[in-house]
């Protein structure tokens, strides 16, 4: 036998395999060398470069590298698009599975076709099946316009399993440069949306469109950039000024979340110490004075485990503060009035953001501590006009709606329809404490009193003196969280410097709670 013949499929292989190489090294260039540097001119990474600083090291496993589009329309026969414009696989974050797709802008723009589609529903159908979050992160010009309809059919996919997906697993979304059209759809559908600072926007028609249709100029920064998403729209929820910041930051929002919706989340290990039973800063953290103002964050910070408080949406409808944290090693969402915003009222936006929150928490297994201090829905004829009514009882809804361990705690004002929504007794709190300064009722003293006794005052020799009268007797009678309590509307007046330890009983007591709604197939939020 020819020793030449015995060794040419030993070669053959080899060839093959040097083949396979060659192949994988040209997608992973993407768009190429000279693409890749524009991409780091404009202070961007890479899609790959994103992928390994979000992921645990060494964690990465890609899936179908080789997809190509099948357009042959406008010269798109003789253009290759490697990787299909969009890097898909799976990794860990923090030692526990998840699945990830990071759209390569040097490949077509980050532009969506159909096989560009496919790979991110595959992806996410993976996600899905296995119980694990998906993390999407986008950098995209939109459609893939050569590609027609197709690419539109596309978008809907995934559109769909987004929808279809809420609930049962996490979603993230990571804004990392333009998305416009439908490239922020799947975004606005997901559970939590991350935008880097100058670098990234999003906006469904830009600054161009906009000028000819309506004839407003406008930059894109100012369009759509972090800044106006997180302060004004209330679309995005967090922001951070560079993109190692903003995927430090999904890494650290995952270490709060559950793999999925049959699961709780993570608890990390907690000794007790004496600071769990008494806080005495918590004695005067809150003024006594209904009228003065203070920061809630000092709160939430003496309460829960040192430094442990992530707070969500930080920078819209800061009326109210929502965000993750843990109490005993045990993570919780927060929520809570903000009195040093607007004294604390709920309009629209707080509205849209707590609702949105509590409903968050209670698809994931998070119990939720509510904090309360509220003078009530914010008045006014644009807040009417807006909708306060339909917003407003969206706070309702997801309260009453929740079956997971509900607690709170009433600071100082609870007043009126506010009171009843902030996880009241009566929509399904399974515990409400009460500070002793609290003062829960139809509204304040000083206007109960001006339209109860508005008789008596307005005939008395000294209508001041009446009016201080009445609204000291009003207070006594009604303004005080002991005539709620003793209805039953409050389980216990606490000591303000219990409450991190009245906290973690009542977390204990409840962590095998077991609560279901009727059946149906599903429910009719108030949108």
């Amino acid at each position: 036998m020819n020793p030449t013949t015995m060794v040419d499929p030993q070669r053959a292989m080899y060839e093959k395999i040097d083949d396979l190489y060659e192949r994988k090294r040209k997608i992973e260039l993407g768009g190429g060398e000279e693409k890749i540097a524009a991409q780091h001119a404009r202070g961007k990474l890479t899609a790959r470069e994103r992928i390994d600083l979000l992921l645990d090291p060494d964690t990465f496993v890609e899936l179908n590298p080789f997809v190509t589009h099948r357009a042959t329309q406008f010269g798109m026969d003789k253009v290759e698009a490697p990787g299909e414009g969009v890097v898909t696989g799976y990794g860990k974050i923090h030692g526990r599975p998840v699945y990830v797709f990071a759209q390569d802008f040097t490949v077509f723009g980050g532009a969506l076709g159909e096989m560009h589609a496919l790979k991110i529903a595959r992806i996410m159908d993976l996600a899905a099946k296995n119980g694990a979050p998906v993390i999407g992160l986008n950098d995209s010009g939109g459609a893939r316009i050569q590609e027609g309809v197709i690419s539109l059919d596309g978008y809907g996919h995934v559109f769909y399993r987004n929808a279809v997906y809420s609930g049962v697993i996490p979603q993230i979304s990571v804004i990392m440069g333009p998305c416009a059209g439908g490239a922020v759809y799947s975004p606005a559908l997901t559970d939590f949306v991350f935008m880097v600072e100058n670098t990234s926007q999003m906006f469904i028609t830009g600054p161009k469109v906009i000028k000819t249709v309506t004839g407003e100029t406008i930059s894109a920064e100012e369009l759509g950039g972090a800044r106006v998403h997180a302060t004004k729209s209330g679309n995005v929820h967090f922001t951070a000024p560079s993109e190692p910041d903003v995927l430090e930051m999904v890494r650290r929002l995952l270490s709060y979340l559950p793999q999925n919706c049959r699961e709780k989340p993570p608890a990390v290990p907690y000794t007790v110490t004496k600071r769990d039973a008494w806080i005495e800063e918590l004695a005067e953290a809150v003024p006594v004075e209904g009228t003065k103002a203070y920061d809630v964050h000092k709160v939430i910070d003496l309460v829960v485990d040192e430094g442990s408080f992530f707070e969500v949406h930080a920078q819209f409808a800061r009326n109210v503060v929502v965000g993750l944290a843990r109490i005993a090693g045990e993570v919780v969402g927060i929520v809570a009035n903000q009195p040093k915003v607007m004294a604390g009222g709920l309009d629209i936006d707080a509205s849209d953001k707590l609702s949105r929150f509590v409903r968050f928490c209670d698809a994931f297994n998070i119990p939720l501590v509510t904090f309360v201090d509220v003078t009530g829905f914010f008045p006014g004829v644009n807040q009417e006009h807006g909708g306060i009514i339909r917003h407003g009882a969206k706070i309702l809804y997801a309260y009453s709606e929740a079956t997971v361990p509900k607690i709170t705690v009433i600071l100082r004002k609870a007043y009126g329809g506010a009171y009843v929504a902030m996880n009241s007794k009566a929509i399904g709190a399974d515990v409400v404490y009460a500070w002793p300064c609290a003062e829960i009722a139809v509204m304040g003293p000083e206007g109960a009193a001006n339209i109860i006794f508005a008789k008596e005052i307005a005939e008395s020799a000294n209508p001041e003196a009446t009016r201080a009268q009445k609204i000291a007797e009003y207070r006594r009678l009604f303004a005080n969280p002991y005539v709620a309590a003793s209805h039953g509307m409050v389980d216990d007046v606490i000591d303000p410097r219990e409450t991190r330890l009245k906290l973690i009983q009542a977390l204990e007591m409840l962590r095998d709670k077991q609560e279901s709604r009727p059946a149906k197939k599903h429910s009719n939020l108030p949108l």
